[in-house]
C-alpha cells in the first residue's frame, strides 16, 4: 500500500487527535479524568489505526482497519458530545472538533467506498 503520512485522511485524523489532547488537558472536574482516558484513547485509535492499515498487502484489509478506524472515531465523537453537555469543554471547542470529526468521518467513508468496489492491485 502506501506511505499513510502522505494520506490526507490521516493527517486531519492526526490533527483531529492532536487537537483533542490539547483540550482534554484543560478538562477539570469530578468524572473529567475517565472522560479523558477513553476519549483520548479513541481518538489516537483513528490515525493507529489508518497507519496500520496502509502497511496492509490488499485493499481488504486496509478497509478493515479503515472500518475500525471509523469506529473509534465514532466513539470520539461520543466522548465529544459528553464532554460538551458535562460542561468539560466549551462550545467553541465543541463545535471546532466536531467539524474536524465530521470532516474525518467522511473522509473514511469515501476511502472506504473507493478501496471497497475496485479489485486489487497483484501484490
Amino acid at each position: 500500500m502506501s506511505d499513510f503520512k502522505n494520506l490526507d485522511v490521516w493527517r486531519k485524523a492526526h490533527s483531529l487527535a492532536i487537537d483533542t489532547f490539547a483540550v482534554t488537558g484543560k478538562m477539570r472536574g469530578a468524572g473529567a479524568v475517565h472522560i479523558r482516558h477513553q476519549w483520548l484513547r479513541s481518538a489516537m485509535s483513528v490515525p493507529t489505526n489508518i497507519a496500520e492499515g496502509s502497511g496492509k498487502q490488499s485493499d481488504a484489509e486496509f478497509v478493515r482497519f479503515l472500518r475500525i478506524a471509523l469506529g473509534s472515531l465514532t466513539e470520539s465523537e461520543y466522548h465529544l458530545i459528553l464532554a460538551r453537555d458535562l460542561n468539560f469543554v466549551s462550545e467553541t471547542h465543541f463545535t471546532t472538533l466536531n467539524d474536524q470529526t465530521q470532516t474525518v468521518g467522511k473522509m473514511l467513508s469515501g476511502l472506504i467506498k473507493a478501496l471497497s468496489g475496485r479489485p486489487n492491485a497483484p501484490g
